[in-house]
């Protein structure tokens, strides 16, 4: 493969890398709106309607916000309780 088609496929993936980013970011923000117990029960509900394939990316995002929900919540002062 000559070197400039390489080059031109880094830059490809780099960008497309990137888009992706952006998208995941933005999914995130949108996700994290869903805060009370019934907006929850409510993507939840919707989500049960969709395979775990079409929903695996919004729930690793979703597990990934509880976490750090969970941990900011047993931050006391600076320290962990």
């Amino acid at each position: 493969m000559p070197l400039k088609t390489r080059i031109n496929d880094v830059r490809v993936k780099l960008v497309n890398r990137r888009t992706e980013r952006v998208a995941r970011r933005q999914l995130a923000a949108e996700l994290a709106s869903f805060v009370t117990p019934a907006e929850r029960a409510e993507l939840d509900n919707m989500l049960g309607r969709h395979t775990p394939e079409e929903t695996r990316e919004i729930r690793d995002i979703l597990h990934q916000q509880e976490i750090e929900r969970q941990l900011k919540a047993t931050v006391v002062g600076g320290y962990r309780v």
